[in-house]
Order: structure tokens, then C-alpha cells, then sequence
């Protein structure tokens, strides 16, 4: 399904004029099981994110997507689905998570928690489940930042309409949770809104 989603991703995308260029701040081994949180400003993230992460991964998502046409394929498979207004859906998603983590499979986790109705977009607060459960499963926390691709295609491209181009992203360094206890997931959360603030806002 992964390997399906990529070249879906790939291919889908080429095809309406959107590429994707990557830079990193050191390289990353995807041989290591990562907890990625990218900023949300575009439906187009979720395929940035099938491109990037080389193996196999799983989304949380909000639960509608188990609905859409195309994501409905893959959030009834190997994704997350979550409702947002319920702690135990959150709880439950969550649980799933960790057990995705423990069995080697890293998750896709937007720390936002969706996009937000702010245009321009502004990099909104994180939420704790991602940092809370990267310390609990002793995974390093792996930050994207994106800064453009809302002026290529905002949101689901409706509002303020797209173009083609390129988007750029920066695969900030893992940060690493070894020693960390689930007393300082708050200063976890802080800390990685602040690297990803600081490159948001100055690409």
C-alpha cells in the first residue's frame, strides 16, 4: 500500500504541475523509526510526506478522510484515522500509534492537528500527543518545515485557486527523546514549534 501511495503521490502530482524539492539539514536514516511532524498548510503535505518518508509509514489524520474518495483507500488500511472532539478516539489513535511504532513503522503525525482557516497561513500551536508519544516509544522527533506550498495550492485549493510549481521543504535534524520523560514533553513541543517557527518564517 506504501509503495502504491508513493508512486500515486508521485505521479498525481507531476501530472497537475506540482514537484517537490527536499533539503536537509543532515542526512536521514530511514533505517530508524521517526515520529516526522510537518507544518499543514496544504492538502498537497500528505503527498510531500508519501514522497519522502522511503518506507513504510502511517498518517494520523482527522477522521473524515476515512470518507475521501482517494484517502478513504488508505485510512482503512495503514493510517490513523482520529476524531478530534473525542478523547477516546484520541486515546484509541494514539494506542495504534505506538503499536505502529513499536512494530517498526514510523508515523506521519501533523502537530498543528489541521490546517488552519488563517490566510496567510501562520504556523499555529502544536498540540503534546506527538511529543508525549515519541518519549514514551524513545523515537526521535524528525520536524519538516514547509514555507510555500500554501501560494502553490492553500488548503484543498478552493478558496484561492493553484499553480503549478515547486514547493521546497526543510527536513530539520532529528531531535532525540532517549533521556527525555514524559514530564518534559511540553518543553519537547516547544522546543521543535520553535526550530520550525524560525525557518516558517524565514525560508
Amino acid at each position: 500500500m506504501n509503495q502504491f501511495r508513493r508512486v500515486w503521490a508521485f505521479l498525481s502530482s507531476a501530472f497537475a504541475g506540482f514537484f517537490y524539492r527536499f533539503k536537509f539539514e543532515e542526512p536521514v536514516d530511514w533505517s530508524k523509526i521517526y515520529i516526522v511532524c510537518p507544518n499543514h498548510t496544504s492538502n498537497l503535505d500528505i503527498t510531500a510526506m508519501c514522497i519522502l518518508v522511503n518506507t513504510n509509514c502511517s498518517f494520523m489524520g482527522k477522521q473524515e478522510l476515512e470518507d475521501e474518495l482517494v484517502t478513504s483507500l488508505f485510512f482503512r488500511s495503514v493510517d490513523i484515522p482520529v476524531n478530534r472532539d473525542s478523547k477516546m478516539s484520541s486515546f484509541r489513535a494514539f494506542k495504534k500509534a505506538a503499536e505502529k511504532l513499536q512494530s517498526g513503522i514510523p508515523m506521519i503525525i501533523f502537530p498543528e492537528g489541521g490546517i488552519a482557516n488563517d490566510y496567510p497561513p501562520r504556523l499555529q500551536e502544536f498540540k503534546n500527543g506527538p511529543f508525549r508519544l515519541a518519549i514514551e516509544m524513545k523515537v526521535p522527533i524528525l520536524p519538516v518545515t514547509s514555507s510555500n506550498i500554501w501560494k502553490l495550492f492553500w488548503d484543498n485549493g478552493t478558496k484561492h485557486g493553484s499553480k503549478p510549481g515547486i514547493s521546497e521543504y526543510f527536513v530539520h535534524k532529528p531531535i532525540d527523546t532517549t533521556n527525555l520523560t514524559p514530564d518534559d514533553a511540553d518543553a519537547l513541543r516547544d522546543k521543535v514549534y520553535g526550530i520550525m517557527k524560525q525557518k516558517f518564517e524565514t525560508p
